[in-house]
């Protein structure tokens, strides 16, 4: 037989953070001393009272089907946490859990996207937004930031990207990959230019909300006028530590939800009733009390990266405000070589980094931002300490 695969697959590159993280681990297999600053997880435990609540599920034979759009009492959660976190108001059948945040954007792609549709990406986006739209058909259209806007995009350039065929626009705050955040003011001046475009949907992804260090977290959705077109996408993988777990979740206008949930039945139905259980307990919780401990470590990461970061030449670091990331520009380094070998862009340089100095990092190409690399400092100070000194003694080999 011949091994032939669909066009769709051909046309999808593989995840960059998943390539590289599987890189790292078949070096360490071979008893390389690898650092992996490559995946987005959390180095923490998921909490007691999460893990009790799955355990009891497990005792109480709540192992069954569940309700395609999640069981009445996570909905009820999340119904819950959105008012009294964001102001946000949904109903029950407003609400769809999926298996993470990653079906949940797909869902409501797939949902909303007709092949020649435009889709707006602000860059850096997260690596799967693009290929996400690829499998609709959609366009990807990518708006480019930089360092010296804090990688946020502009009022003026959404209203210049934006045309009769866009259909979505797609970003994160806090950001995945360069740890931005959006304020109130800069999300309301976005809302008004989104508020002249009635075809236009915003897909807010809040899976970093509680990763957070303004203190204040801005959704979308609560700015006047655009909850009805707004889709929130959240999740208890990054601020509760249940990666694993595997559980996500939107609030969107009944018509979109509806729609999700059409599309997750003839995909994946509903998630784990154990992982219902658990994100439900996880969701009930006082948020703040449980994510203190993570906040508070990622906080001190944050400084040792960006002051050790800086001093290496041709790093170029801002302070981010959220998520657990740091997303330096790099391009100085471009064109610069070391044993015969030249650095001609960012993926150059994070295979470099990975050969030369066994640190695993992602180029910012995979984000639409070719010009840089993301670390996570979701590790342990004295690992972040030893991958800072390998980078910088690897990088003042280039000439």
């Amino acid at each position: 037989m011949q091994p032939t695969t669909s066009q769709l697959l051909q046309r999808l590159s593989e995840s960059a953070t998943i390539a590289m993280a599987r890189k790292a681990r078949e070096l360490k297999a071979q008893g390389v001393d690898v650092i992996s600053l490559s995946l987005g997880e959390p180095d923490f435990d998921t909490p007691a009272a999460m893990k009790q609540a799955g355990i009891d599920a497990i005792e109480a034979n709540e192992t069954h089907y569940t309700p395609v759009p999640g069981t009445p009492r996570i909905r009820e959660a999340i119904v819950h946490k959105f008012q009294r976190d964001n102001g946000l108001a949904y109903a029950m059948d407003e609400v769809v859990v999926s298996t993470g945040a990653k079906q949940s954007l797909a869902n409501v792609v797939l949902s909303l996207v007709d092949p020649g549709d435009e889709v707006i990406l602000p860059a850096p986006y997260w690596v799967s937004y693009e290929e996400i739209v690829k499998v609709a058909g959609g366009i990807p259209v990518v708006l480019p930031t930089s360092i010296d806007d804090d990688y946020k995009i502009q009022p003026q350039a959404l209203e210049a990207a934006i045309t009769p065929k866009t259909r979505l626009v797609m970003y994160s705050s806090p950001c995945n990959p360069s740890g931005s955040v959006y304020t109130e003011e800069e999300t309301a001046a976005l809302a008004a230019v989104l508020l002249r475009h009635d075809r236009v949907v915003t897909i807010s992804d809040e899976i970093y909300e509680l990763i957070n260090f303004t203190e204040k977290h801005a959704s979308m959705a609560a700015q006047p006028g655009m909850w009805e077109r707004t889709v929130t996408v959240n999740g208890v993988s990054k601020g509760f530590a249940m990666t694993g777990w595997r559980l996500g979740y939107i609030g969107a206008p009944k018509w979109i939800a509806a729609a999700c949930t059409k599309i997750q039945g003839q995909f994946t139905s509903a998630p784990s009733s154990i992982t219902q259980a658990a994100a439900a307990a996880a969701l009930e919780a006082d948020p703040s009390a449980v994510a203190a401990p993570m906040v508070e470590a990622f906080r001190r990461r944050r400084s040792l990266m960006v002051d050790g970061l800086s001093k290496v030449p041709g790093f170029q670091v801002n302070q981010p405000m959220g998520a657990f990331y740091v997303f330096p520009d790099v391009s100085a380094l471009f064109g610069k070589s070391h044993a015969g070998g030249v650095v001609k862009d960012a993926n150059d340089l994070s295979f470099y980094l990975l050969e030369q100095a066994q640190v695993a990092s992602v180029s910012g190409a995979a984000f639409g931002t070719p010009e840089c690399i993301r670390l996570s400092y979701a590790a342990a100070d004295d690992v972040l300490e030893e991958a800072i000194r390998r980078i910088a003694q690897a990088c003042a080999l280039l000439h």
